[in-house]
């Protein structure tokens, strides 16, 4: 057995047959050592950012932040009935929830299953489905999707309690 580094050749003491580092005891052969470098020298590509660092999160995972952050918005107002509420996000909507002429949605409530009758089907909560392509489309930068998103969240919340949105938010539709 020979053991390739990342300079091409063959490590001593890698088992390839008897000589100097390979006998019983020298006890080098079981261990293998990380590549310290690529192919062509130049070492292998490490973290470019650490963890810990914003920039560190990807698209989605700062996406789903900002998901987080409107509905937390909402909770000191309205903890009880969010508690109930399960949020998703989801990258397009599927093709079959789309219509002909309709244009493409923000969101969309997958209703609850009040049914416990069934153990294969558990009862569920209703869920707010957010989709993140079509409103990252819809917004300019950072904080128009924050404002959006927020935007979105308050008209399906209100629209599972079956009440305005400016019931939810009493700010809701004002500009600035």
């Amino acid at each position: 057995m020979t053991v390739q580094t990342g300079e091409g050749g063959s490590r001593p003491g890698s088992g390839s047959g008897p000589g100097p580092g390979s006998g019983p005891g020298s006890g080098s052969s079981s261990i293998v050592r990380p590549r310290r470098r690529d192919r062509h020298g130049r070492g292998l590509r490490g973290r470019l950012v650490p963890p810990g660092v914003p920039l560190y999160r990807s698209r989605a995972q700062q996406f789903d932040d900002l998901v987080l952050e409107a509905v937390a918005r909402l909770e000191p107002r309205w903890e009880t009935e969010l508690s109930d509420v399960e949020f998703a996000v989801q990258e397009v909507p599927d093709a079959d929830t789309i219509g002909e002429d309709e244009p493409v949605p923000l969101a969309r409530i997958v209703h609850a299953s009040p049914d416990t009758a069934d153990p294969g089907l558990p009862a569920t909560g209703p869920r707010i489905v957010l989709y993140r392509r079509p409103l990252l489309a819809r917004a300019e930068d950072e904080d128009e999707l924050s404002e959006l998103l927020y935007d979105v969240v308050v008209e399906e919340f209100a629209e599972i309690l079956g009440v305005d949105p400016e019931v939810i938010d009493p700010g809701y539709g004002d500009l600035g």
